[in-house]
């Protein structure tokens, strides 16, 4: 299940994440469906702002209502199917990219990119390999219950902006004070995603970035 919120706000988040999935899994019950596994996508975002090494044995401590919600739907499911033969399964998204999501292209090419004055690092996955490693963990036998969705580049942000610039043949953005609102400096990994046999067509932003920007790909509704 891919819940999203309509707005920025803790009532939407509620909605959508609590709500909308509750309903679902009543819907299911209702209508008697036992389903073999069942798959939920979540954010790394629940991780707040904690920094250095993140995997799934870290422990999730989301400071804003986002990252609240969104670690109360997981137990939500969890719950749900505690005890019983079907398999809940979370995937934890980093940044998603990708046709429709070019913020990082798009604060480059308006000139109001502004690279950290500190490194910090970020993580991200292309579109296409995160609906990609939805599906294959809905295939992989006995799956854990938990799986970071991130590719295999952990990167500093300013790399990523002076990359951009440098394909787009702009100017390197310029270095000042950036507000850290998505919290963190993380380094999550990606290997127990890899162990269960993913294999990314986009295991960088390098290649990511280059395959948005010559137009490939559709952005779908």
């Amino acid at each position: 299940m891919a819940v999203a919120a309509d707005s920025y706000t803790e009532e939407a988040y509620h909605l959508a994440y609590k709500s909308g999935l509750t309903n679902v899994l009543n819907a299911l019950e209702r209508d008697q469906i036992k389903p073999e596994k069942v798959l939920l996508i979540s954010s790394t975002t629940v991780y707040g702002n904690t920094t250095g090494h993140v995997d799934e044995t870290t422990l999730a401590t989301p400071n804003s209502f986002s990252g609240k919600i969104t670690l109360e739907s997981e137990a939500i499911l969890h719950a749900r199917y505690a005890d019983t033969s079907t398999n809940s399964i979370v995937l934890r998204l980093a940044g998603i990219y990708g046709p429709g999501r070019t913020r990082l292209i798009d604060l480059v090419r308006n000139q109001t990119a502004v690279i950290p004055d500190s490194p910090r690092m970020t993580n991200r996955i292309h579109r296409d390999d995160a609906a990609a490693a939805a599906v294959h963990l809905l295939t992989v036998p006995n799956p854990s219950d938990l799986y970071l969705g991130v590719d295999e580049h952990p990167v500093d942000l300013g790399e990523v902006l002076r990359f951009l610039a440098h394909e787009m043949t702009y100017d390197e953005p310029p270095t000042g004070s950036v507000s850290n609102a998505r919290g963190g400096d993380k380094h999550c990994s990606n290997t127990r995603l890899k162990d269960s046999g993913f294999q990314f067509a986009f295991p960088s932003y390098i290649e990511g970035y280059r395959s948005l920007l010559a137009g490939i790909g559709t952005r779908h509704p």
